[in-house]
């Protein structure tokens, strides 16, 4: 069983609640405002803030640019 793309229309930021977005390749969330990346495991979406990682700006554009192609 595979993440429900459909959750995504419910599933918010923890920290800003806002849109996330969905990274197949390395199954993971992804807030662009506040450059956080949030796993998957097992399908299931880890939205806390003490397991996400931060990323930098330009590792966030390479992150969405890799999730376009």
């Amino acid at each position: 069983m595979a993440f429900d793309k459909k959750l995504l229309d419910i599933l918010a930021c923890p920290v800003c609640k806002g849109k996330l977005l969905y990274q197949d390749k390395q199954a993971q969330l992804i807030c662009k405002f506040d450059r956080m990346v949030y796993p998957i495991r097992e399908n299931i979406p880890v939205l806390l803030e003490s397991e996400a990682k931060h990323v930098s700006s330009e590792e966030m554009e390479l992150l969405l640019k890799s999730n376009q192609s």
